[in-house]
């Protein structure tokens, strides 16, 4: 067995350059690239920048998970998944750096565009089913942004304060399904602070939970530049810094001859970075030339047809071809189809929405642009103008608006959820003279839509990748029945949303204040309106949803639904199930997804559709123990088409999973109570001493609502009692 050096050790643990790994002569492991992006490979042509943003290798570009997210199809997602697999692998990638799956905590973060929801249900299942795809192709993930990554802004000083549930439970979850389900080849850790730790540097997050708690077998990689302290990062759990700091390898040289960090750290590390490496190497070194670019194009286009949601309509859509249109907005001539960053994919081909308007009905549609998508371009004449004489004698005008890159991207948030003032206003034009206006709207992330009630419909396109123009087409002109579904609340205004008042923060960090309460949670808590409700996507058919049943069955709930397709066309629906606690001892939300199936129907026919809910989503982050555990009692699953549109509901009683605590001086009387050994002896004790009502049971009702909270410790002294006493209780009650 060939003896590796130290120091061919420790330089393993930091990369070559911009995208590759170290080659270690002596172990016969070559270097491998690891490269961008999530929705298609980025690698760099020729020798790499600085800061590896230069032109890429042609790659299909798919829709981002922003759009991927709103098919609501864990197949779509895996089948996307080994496309992108099989591109990497053939342009020798061994690590593809994806997919995102930070929680959506508002909507203006800059790199929504990457992640899939406000949902850690949904974000873990399509992720899950992303990583199962690319890694099927022998081509490694990277789960990001490793954790509480939520906003742009400072992103590599700031400190995400968060509370222990809702770390749990909205920010860790999503990340830890993956990790179970799926076992990505790398885990790259997020730039931010966690509580006040460094996240490179987190021993908690990057060893404790991620491998003790969740049994991730990979490695662990550093955003780009993540890394201050290599020696600090590799005791705490990280192995790979990307790209290598200089100075920071011969500083773990002089911190391993000082005895600041021990030889096995580094050679765990190396194991694990070699272990993921080699089976890169053994993929990249059999790798096809080329792969079914216009396959792959045929994919994207089905990803972005089921992406696309149709948000409002009153009968405007779908479009007769006879329809005399005109199109204004350059996004339908210049799509905006991803997002700007890291993440940018140079498409193998790019289609639009007007060409393909054009083909379907057989001629060129008026058309103007009426603003530029190009920062600091200006158009010559008055676009505006263009744009009303061309919409007065149409008999229906498609108004494509949207964000520019200029508006959100990696590296900064927007201020505000709003379309650019110039966009509103040629539609306020539009409208004054012609009020058969659709609206097409292209955003990696939810934008106010004040105008939805004054538009015939509105359809979110969100980012839809190369093969989105044509997709658009078709769900206009009802090729394509819509069946996106929004994985995002949309708001009415940017003060609705709970995080509102706790974004992006500021030099003292970002806190979490909203708790628990993020995305729908929030709203709905709140009963506040927003414009349109997660889940939410409207069809040009009619679903029936009947006969609602929960079944418990092992550690599982079954949830049966019968649904019928009520109108004249073929649909796909997206059957949702949402549960709630209806009495609980901590605070709770009051309904999370917890389920989704999607079924296709013919006209007329139905189907009973079955959802199968482990108990662990069920189950809450108990901070007093330390433990996930489901709490005894009726469960609420109520089905829908969206979060606010639920159909039926059934209730299921569960035993639970709650450990049993022992009593202590410092359990309150409520607490003590509950417990029959202590009730039976203690309530006449306590009785004795305060009295009660005889109708209440052994203390009465209004005793006990009076005195319930008060700890025991305080309630001997109240009662003239010594502590010694009830601790007495207490060991009996305990014993029994």
């Amino acid at each position: 067995m060939v003896q590796i050096p130290v120091r061919s050790k420790i330089a393993l643990t930091g990369g070559s350059d911009f995208w590759q790994s170290t080659a270690v002569a002596e172990a016969g492991l070559p270097r491998v690239i690891l490269t961008d992006g999530p929705h298609g490979v980025r690698l760099q042509t020729g020798s790499t920048d600085h800061i590896g943003l230069a032109e890429s290798e042609p790659a299909t570009c798919f829709p981002p998970a922003v759009g991927l997210s709103s098919t609501w199809n864990r197949e779509l997602a895996r089948e996307v998944g080994r496309a992108l697999g099989e591109e990497a692998r053939s342009l020798k990638v061994g690590v593809l750096l994806g997919p995102g799956a930070n929680i959506k905590r508002d909507p203006r973060c800059g790199r929504n565009f990457e992640y899939f929801s406000e949902d850690p249900y949904l974000t873990g299942e399509l992720a899950a089913a992303y990583v199962e795809g690319v890694q099927s192709q022998g081509v490694g993930t990277s789960l990001k942004h490793f954790a509480a990554n939520n906003q742009e802004t400072d992103r590599m000083r700031r400190d995400s304060q968060v509370d222990e549930r809702p770390l749990r439970e909205i920010y860790l979850r999503g990340f830890s399904k993956v990790v179970r389900q799926a076992q990505p080849w790398t885990v790259m850790c997020s730039y931010n602070k966690l509580n006040g730790v460094q996240v490179s540097e987190n021993r908690w997050l990057l060893t404790d939970v991620l491998r003790g708690e969740w049994g991730f077998e990979g490695l662990v990689v550093s955003d780009w530049g993540a890394v201050w302290d290599r020696t600090e990062a590799l005791k705490a759990g990280l192995d790979l810094e990307m790209p290598a700091h200089a100075g920071h390898e011969a500083e773990v040289v002089t911190a391993l001859e000082a005895g600041r960090i021990d030889e096995q750290t580094i050679d765990v590390a190396y194991q694990r970075i070699e272990r993921v490496l080699r089976r890169a190497a053994e993929t990249v070194a059999d790798a096809p030339q080329g792969f079914d670019e216009q396959g792959h194009h045929e994919l994207a286009r089905r990803a972005a047809e089921q992406a696309i949601v149709l948000l409002s309509n009153d009968g405007a859509l779908p479009l007769d071809p006879s329809t005399k249109v005109a199109v204004v907005g350059e996004f339908a001539r210049t799509p905006r189809y991803q997002g700007a960053g890291s993440s940018r994919v140079n498409p193998t081909r790019l289609d639009n929405a007007l060409d393909a308007i054009n083909q379907i009905v057989g001629h060129e549609v008026p058309f103007a642009p009426g603003f530029t998508t190009a920062p600091g371009q200006v158009l010559e004449g008055d676009p505006v103008a263009e744009a009303v004489a061309v919409a007065r004698e149409a008999e229906l005008v498609l108004v494509f608006l949207g964000l520019g890159e200029e508006h959100e991207s990696e590296g900064y948030d927007r201020q505000d959820i709003d379309l650019p003032a110039e966009q509103l206003e040629l539609l306020d034009r539009v409208l004054e003279v012609n009020q058969q206006v659709v609206v097409v709207l292209s955003n990696g992330s939810s934008v106010a839509i004040p105008f939805a009630h004054r538009v015939r419909a509105v359809v979110e396109g969100w980012l839809l990748g190369q093969a989105g123009g044509p997709a658009l087409a078709d769900v206009l002109y009802g090729r394509v029945n819509p069946s996106g579904r929004l994985s995002e609340t949309i708001p009415l205004q940017i003060t609705d949303v709970p995080a509102y008042l706790n974004f992006p923060g500021d030099e003292t960090g970002v806190r979490y204040g909203e708790g628990l309460f993020v995305g729908y949670r929030g709203y709905d808590a709140l009963q506040r309106e927003v414009a349109f409700p997660f889940g939410h996507g409207l069809s040009y058919t009619s679903f029936d949803y009947s006969e609602v049943a929960a079944t418990a069955e092992g550690d599982q709930v079954v949830v049966e639904v019968s649904v019928t397709n009520t109108g004249e066309r073929a649909g796909r629906e997206v059957v949702q199930v949402y549960a709630a606690k209806l009495v609980s001892e901590v605070v709770r939300v009051p309904r999370e997804l917890v389920g989704f199936e999607v079924v296709e129907l013919e006209p007329g026919a139905s189907q009973r559709v079955r959802v199968t809910v482990g108990q662990d989503e069920l189950a809450f982050w108990s901070v007093l123990d330390q433990v996930w555990a489901v709490e005894p009692g009726e469960y609420r699953f109520e089905v829908g088409a969206s979060s606010r549109d639920l159909r039926g509901n059934a209730t299921v009683e569960l035993a639970g999973t709650m450990p049993r605590r022992e009593l202590t001086l410092m359990s309150t009387l409520n607490q003590a109570m509950a417990v029959p050994a202590f009730a039976e002896e203690g309530g006449p004790l306590v009785k004795q001493a305060f009295g009660g009502e005889e109708d209440g049971g052994p203390l009465g009702t209004d005793t006990l609502r009076m005195l319930g909270d008060i700890p025991l410790m305080a309630l001997a002294g109240l009662a003239g009692r010594s502590a010694a006493d009830f601790q007495q209780l207490l060991d009996r009650a305990n014993q029994a």
